[in-house]
C-alpha cells in the first residue's frame, strides 16, 4: 500500500510500505532500492509497479545514489536507464539530495530507517528531496536542500513539507559520544530511549533545522520503521529492502 497526499497546489507527496511487490525474502516484498542485494529484475518490476500505482512514468523518477553526505544536485530530468545487468540507480549522482524546477518529474528518496524529507514550494514550481540519515542530518543535507530550492525561485515561507517513516528517537540508541556529536552539529537531535539509553532522534533534528531555515510546518509521519512491520527496517532487519518516497508537482 502507497498513502499519497496531495495539495491544493498540486504537489504529491507519496510513501510506499513493504508490501504488493515481487521481491522475495529478505527483501519481501516491495523492495525498491537497487543496492540491498536484491535480484535487479524484482526492483525494476517493483519500480514500475510503484510509479504506475502513483499515476506516474516509471521513466520521470530521479534517483539518488545516496551516500549520507550533504551534496545535493540540481536535476532536469530523469536519468538514462541502465543497461543490461546494472543495478537499478547504477547511474545515479552520488548525492542525499536533490531539487528541481520541472514539473512532472518525481524526486524519489530510499530509506530504511533514515527520515526521508520532502519540500514542495508550488507557487514557485520547486521541490526539493533529502535523505536524512544520521550522518546527513549531522552534515546538514536538509539546510543544503533548502538553500538550493532558494537559488531556483522558493520561498522557505511556503514550502509545504512531510517526513516520512524513520527510526523514532526512542529506538535509535547510539554511544553517548555520537548522540552527543550530532547533537552539536544537529541541536535538537539529542535524545533518550525507552530504555534510557542514549539516543538519537533524527525526525526532531530535521524538524529544527527546517524552522531554522525558514520552514514553518513541519508534520512528521507517526510510523518508526523499527517499530512496524509494514516497513523494511535495516537496524531491526540487517539485510532487507528499502522504502520509497517520492515527490512532484503535476504539469500545467
Amino acid at each position: 500500500m502507497i498513502a499519497q497526499w496531495i495539495t491544493t497546489g498540486g504537489a504529491h507527496f507519496a510513501f510506499t510500505d513493504r508490501w504488493g511487490g515481487v521481491s522475495a525474502a529478505p527483501f519481501d516484498e516491495l523492495n525498491l532500492g537497487g543496492a540491498a542485494g536484491d535480484d535487479p529484475g524484482a526492483v525494476r518490476t517493483n519500480r514500475a509497479l510503484a510509479a504506475r500505482s502513483l499515476g506516474l512514468d516509471p521513466a520521470a523518477v530521479f534517483w539518488m545514489n545516496q551516500v549520507h553526505g550533504s551534496e545535493v544536485a540540481v536535476v532536469d530530468g530523469p536519468l538514462p536507464g541502465e543497461g543490461p545487468g546494472e543495478e537499478p540507480g547504477a547511474q545515479s549522482p552520488p548525492v542525499d539530495g536533490a531539487v528541481t524546477a520541472r514539473r512532472g518529474l518525481a524526486l524519489a528518496v530510499l530509506t530504511a530507517d533514515c527520515c526521508p524529507v520532502l519540500l514542495a514550494d508550488p507557487v514557485a514550481g520547486v521541490v526539493g528531496a533529502a535523505h536524512a540519515g544520521r550522518p546527513g542530518l549531522a552534515a546538514g543535507v536538509v539546510p543544503a536542500t533548502v538553500e538550493a530550492m532558494r537559488a531556483l525561485g522558493a520561498d522557505p515561507r511556503r514550502i509545504i513539507a512531510r517526513t516520512g517513516p524513520t527510526v523514532c528517537g526512542g529506538c535509535y540508541e547510539v554511544p553517548a559520544a555520537m548522540r552527543d556529536e550530532v547533537e552539536r552539529a544537529a541541536p535538537g537531535s539529542a535524545a533518550v530511549t525507552r530504555r534510557g539509553t542514549p539516543a538519537v532522534d533524527i525526525p526532531a533534528g530535521v524538524r529544527r533545522q527546517l524552522r531554522a531555515a525558514g520552514v514553518r510546518e513541519v508534520p512528521a509521519s507517526p510510523v518508526c520503521t523499527m517499530e512496524s512491520d509494514d516497513c523494511f527496517s535495516y537496524r531491526r532487519e540487517g539485510r532487507t529492502g528499502r522504502l520509497a518516497s517520492y515527490l512532484w508537482l503535476d504539469e500545467r
